[in-house]
């Protein structure tokens, strides 16, 4: 059976649970062909992004003639659809977080994967993310293409819905996928009533390369790794201030900063301001391996955010038996049990934050292998890819059908 994925920029570092759900799904016998906006030039550093770029067709890469050669075409071909779609950005565009004419630009990538996907013989389109793939892939419906869903992931959707028109992108789509239950609870917000039954629970799955992985013991080592890219969503700034507290009672710490991003520059200066080199590193962006390595050699991982939606590290760390220290928002409760597989704190609280990591610190062996081997039985049962892709396919042929 044949379906196509869009996704704005893809592969992506930061994005890599994609493709384990499109691998998942081939694996299940269906043909997907990968359609993207941006991202045949980007640096990579998995083996698997690179092999996953070779296999996709980007939809700006050959140019604005060439879109636009796309739209004529579609305008002659389908001038009914092509109006309609037309009258529909024009409506969006005028109340949007993005000006008119970006949105007339989603209507040109609408226009060029249509053949495409006609071509692949496509018999659904899922996007993921509620913003723009979503639009491309309402609009390339509208023009004929196949029915579509997407997958909402917080909490850049739940920021701005109505600039974002998710209502009339949910009353569009065949179906609506939330990565957790009060994501769903989120787009039961913005979608209308009759809606509501679109919209249904597909966790992210984690790769057996995290969950296949042998026990191995929790490190003496005071080493702690928060995972993620460094802006201020992801809260490492207090985290920061939470290791210059504990440091200041003297207790041996090490924390491991896996990622890059727009703040790190704020982060390197706040670390050398209060004297923290010793205690924390960085180091930049790393690949799927590097980042298991990384949570294998930490006792547990720290993740202090202020918005997710259900950050899949998390997964990954209990996938690997280490407790896991974040807060209490979003989807992160409905898998994290406090005291069970790792601590819950308030976000915002560096207090709070710095008790968290007092408590890990203080925590025998035996206590964070008991916490780990909790975490690894849990995220099983709730996140294996081939299962949740499982439940993604079924709602396709459901669609289909």
């Amino acid at each position: 059976m044949n379906i196509a994925y869009l996704v704005n920029q893809y592969p992506k570092i930061s994005h890599s649970f994609i493709r384990r759900e499109i691998l998942a799904l081939e694996r299940q016998g269906y043909k997907v062909q990968r359609l993207a906006m941006r991202g045949w030039k980007d640096e990579l550093r998995d083996e698997e992004d690179i092999r996953e770029r070779a296999v996709t067709r980007y939809v700006l890469q050959d140019g604005a003639v060439a879109m636009a050669m796309d739209v004529v075409r579609m305008a002659v071909k389908r001038p009914g659809r092509f109006a309609k779609a037309l009258a529909l950005v024009c409506k969006i565009g005028l109340r949007a977080d993005r000006p008119l004419p970006l949105h007339l630009i989603y209507l040109a990538e609408a226009c060029r994967i249509v053949p495409w996907m006609a071509a692949h013989g496509a018999r659904h389109l899922h996007a993921h993310f509620g913003t723009n793939s979503t639009e491309v892939a309402m609009l390339a419906s509208m023009l004929g293409g196949p029915a579509y869903s997407f997958t909402v992931h917080g909490p850049e959707e739940f920021d701005k819905p109505e600039l974002l028109w998710l209502g009339e992108k949910i009353r569009r789509s065949a179906f609506v996928v939330a990565v957790s239950s009060f994501g769903r609870s989120q787009l039961f917000r913005w979608a209308a009533y009759a809606d509501w039954a679109k919209v249904q629970v597909v966790h992210c799955g984690i790769d057996q390369s995290f969950h296949a992985v042998a026990p191995r013991p929790s490190p003496a080592a005071p080493r702690l790794v928060c995972v993620g890219r460094l802006c201020e969503q992801k809260g490492q700034m207090l985290l920061v201030r939470a290791v210059q507290a504990v440091v200041a009672k003297g207790i041996p710490i090490h924390l491991v900063l896996a990622g890059d991003g727009e703040m790190r520059g704020e982060i390197e200066a706040l670390i050398a301001a209060n004297n923290l080199g010793s205690h924390i590193s960085i180091t930049g962006w790393i690949n799927g391996d590097q980042v298991r390595e990384e949570m294998l050699a930490a006792r547990a991982m720290v993740l202090p955010s202020f918005a997710e939606g259900l950050p899949v590290v998390v997964m990954e760390a209990m996938a690997l038996r280490r407790p896991v220290l974040t807060t209490y928002i979003a989807g992160i409760p409905e898998l994290v049990r406090h005291g069970e597989t790792g601590w819950l704190f308030p976000a915002g609280d560096v207090e709070a934050l710095a008790a968290a990591l007092e408590a890990c610190l203080a925590a025998t062996p035996a206590q964070l292998e008991a916490m780990g081997e909790a975490g690894h039985q849990r995220v099983l049962a709730r996140h294996a890819v081939d299962t949740e892709a499982a439940k993604l396919a079924q709602l396709m042929r459901q669609s289909m059908a």
